[in-house]
């Protein structure tokens, strides 16, 4: 298995971002293709018409945003050219409450989606909706990366968070490629269940799973000494050198189709580490 088909959505901003940079390497590494959306945003509406609204003021939200797609269109062919890998960029428009259903629709041809992470000074509502489209919209992995994060498409210490979910275990074989490939996994579980099936030997059952694809794997049984799970895989994974954390990420909403919350949403938000994910 390999990520023959990345894909990456820019929403703002500029082109040049250390998720461009972890995409770009991922596909010369792995000979494959890297997809490119360039997607105008209409955040003026949530979907629906509003009183007073008429179409020459609809039509020039949709116009102002087809033109920032073919902006950052530009953007991307200057900044990729002479690139020698495989590479297509295309434009789209869509509003804010679309967001998810224009991304999954791409995302669900995709092998890996790798996006800048969502939150931060300079992000708008539209990174988050990119993002739970690609991981619940388009079921792909998604791999978010910070700003200031080396470029390198492999990284060779990752940690995984261990829970013994069914998210947690998708993550885990969407990631093989790149933990077949790290020097040192590490499987990280915190407070293991007393009366867990499987507690003389917590982990164990994973670490088989992950040896027979030749991944080299350690287990880490923690105790959750700080107040949230995030920060005590943050910790971890700052004191054992960790250049990645893969884990499973979970939906919690009855009122949105998906919304990133708990540990995934913590992790988003303050991981100074990339993060692979799938749900």
């Amino acid at each position: 298995m390999a990520y023959k088909s990345i894909l990456t959505v820019i929403t703002q901003g500029s082109p040049e971002t250390a998720a461009m940079d972890r995409a770009a390497a991922m596909a010369r590494d792995e000979d494959g293709h890297l997809d490119i959306l360039c997607l105008g945003v209409d955040r003026t509406q949530t979907g629906y018409y509003y009183a007073g609204a008429n179409a020459m003021v609809l039509q020039e939200t949709i116009t102002r945003a087809t033109e920032e797609a073919r902006e950052r269109e530009e953007a991307v062919r200057r900044l990729l050219a002479g690139s020698q890998m495989r590479w297509s960029v295309e434009t789209g428009v869509a509003q804010l409450a679309d967001i998810g259903r224009s991304v999954g629709q791409r995302a669900r041809f995709s092998d890996l989606v790798v996006l800048p992470r969502p939150y931060g000074e300079s992000r708008l509502a539209d990174a988050e909706a990119v993002a739970e489209g690609a991981l619940f919209d388009g079921r792909a992995p998604l791999l978010m990366v910070p700003e200031k994060s080396p470029s390198g498409a492999h990284p060779d210490r990752i940690v995984i968070a261990w829970d013994e979910s069914i998210e947690a275990m998708a993550a885990v074989r969407a990631a093989l490629p790149l933990l077949q490939a790290a020097q040192q996994v590490n499987v990280v579980i915190i407070d293991p269940p007393a009366h867990a099936p499987n507690r003389s030997d917590p982990g164990g059952q994973l670490s088989q799973f992950l040896v027979r694809h030749g991944v080299k794997t350690e287990i880490d049984v923690l105790s959750k000494a700080m107040p949230r799970i995030a920060d005590v895989l943050i910790r971890h994974g700052r004191e054992n050198g960790a250049d990645m954390i893969v884990m499973g990420a979970y939906s919690h909403s009855r009122f949105r189709e998906a919304i990133l919350g708990g540990t995934t949403r913590d992790m988003l938000e303050e991981s100074p580490l990339p993060l692979f994910m799938a749900h």
